[in-house]
């Protein structure tokens, strides 16, 4: 089994973490996470038009940048993480330019090289596969695709197609951190899904308290919290691991210890 398949074959579901790559102490950051009980960590690549995210990952990519954050520096922190971390899956989770500028076959191997286990690229559909995919599988690195509420059962083949690793569910028709969907549309959505892939499904966006995530770990494979952390990077600079640490162990509790719906 591959560190990912690992990390969602436990018996319970799994809770990735996200933290943007050069905000911040990351390496010690990012070590809180795992301290914390992060089953999956999500490193996020800065670039300048990060149009998915809401503010909080906005600022922190603008941050990262301002601080000379290149794609070489996110690899090195990847290397360095895989060093320290052997067994915890690490992705890498980004946009197409910065993965794909000095093409996608030296970005695949050199994140291979770094001990990365998957990439999601946002801004790359399934129809543009060939634009980084093949590069990805050759390596043995997991692609791992979105899909959202606009998603339907005609589209969804397509996404699930040349996926693995697993699949991220974003919760809401919008950008990160801003807005939490209604459980039922979740439960709907993630059970409808699961008919057409046995890949696991984990959901994010505007998941930001133990609580929300344990109701969305009744019903999905995983849950992804991104813009409650990094807003701690900001909030706390050089004291956020220790805080970092905190929440991820609340909401690991919440995620790992969520009964699982009946159908």
């Amino acid at each position: 089994m591959t560190r990912l398949s690992s990390a969602f074959a436990k018996g319970r579901p799994a809770l990735v973490c996200f933290l943007t790559a050069g905000d911040g102490d990351t390496a010690a950051n990012l070590d809180a996470l795992v301290d914390g009980g992060a089953d999956v960590i999500e490193l996020g690549m800065p670039f300048t038009d990060p149009m998915a995210d809401g503010p909080a990952i906005q600022k922190a990519n603008l941050r990262s940048l301002g601080a000379g954050t290149t794609t070489r520096d996110v690899l090195l922190v990847a290397n360095e993480f895989r060093e320290r971390h052997p067994s915890v899956p690490l992705v890498l989770m980004g946009y197409a330019n910065p993965m794909v500028r000095r093409g996608p076959e030296w970005f695949a191997a050199e994140a291979k090289g770094c001990g990365v286990d998957g990439v999601i690229c946002v801004d790359i559909p399934p129809e543009e596969d060939d634009a980084l995919g093949p590069a990805l599988r050759t390596q043995g690195l997991d692609l791992i695709r979105l899909a959202t509420p606009t998603t339907d059962d005609a589209r969804l083949p397509a996404v699930l197609e040349g996926s693995s690793g697993f699949l991220y569910y974003v919760a809401v028709a919008g950008i990160t951190g801003m807005q939490q969907a209604a459980i039922e549309s979740i439960r709907d959505n993630v059970t409808r899904i699961k008919r057409a892939t046995n890949i696991p499904v984990a959901v994010g966006f505007g998941v930001r308290t133990p609580e929300q995530a344990a109701q969305i770990a009744r019903v999905a494979d995983g849950v992804v919290v991104g813009s409650a952390l990094v807003e701690l990077v900001e909030k706390h600079g050089i004291h956020a691991p220790e805080h970092i640490r905190a929440l991820t162990a609340s909401l690991a509790e919440a995620v790992h210890s969520a009964e699982k719906e009946t159908t």
